[in-house]
């Protein structure tokens, strides 16, 4: 990590850490990847139903890593079934408290893709949706949208910059 100012709240009890805390809304802070891991699944364990969580970053960013830490926070039992859904756009996840919706758009053409898939019902109907590359459509996210960018700093590839807002 880069400083003390910038750490994460202590991991060890996830549930006892709050939202905001894990949030640390606006503040970028450097991470090292062991660390996004467990920030993730204690994120995912205290994210609020339903939500909309944005990854964005450049591609080995860590998304897809994320995207895993908060599926294993959320109780998806087969963690190893949350890859990068470039290829199909999107996956489902099943979870204890409801379906895990799983959407990657790096490789998205155009706006009439999002719409043969439903985009707009499943962005309203999700109990949660976590998108990889939400830049890729200029469609609005819901008000409440958690908003994580992921960055190489200049410390180096073992760590990340970490930066969550709310929209």
């Amino acid at each position: 990590m880069s400083n003390a100012n910038n750490a994460l709240p202590h991991l060890g009890a996830a549930r006892d850490v709050t939202l905001n805390a894990l949030l640390h809304l606006g503040h970028a802070r450097d991470v090292a990847l062991e660390e996004l891991e467990r920030w993730g699944v204690a994120l995912g364990a205290v994210l609020p139903r339903p939500v909309v969580i944005t990854l964005q970053g450049d591609l080995g960013a860590g998304k897809t890593t994320l995207a895993r830490a908060l599926c294993r926070g959320l109780g998806v039992l087969d963690v190893t079934a949350v890859t990068s859904p470039t290829f199909a756009i999107l996956q489902q996840y099943e979870a204890p408290n409801g379906p895990i919706a799983h959407a990657d758009l790096y490789r998205l053409r155009n706006e009439a893709e999002l719409d043969a898939l439903g985009w707009d019902e499943i962005v309203a109907n999700a109990r949660v949706l976590i998108v990889e590359w939400p830049e890729r459509t200029t469609r609005p996210w819901p008000t409440g949208t958690i908003a994580i960018s992921l960055a190489y700093p200049t410390a180096g590839l073992l760590t990340r910059t970490v930066r969550a807002r709310q929209l």
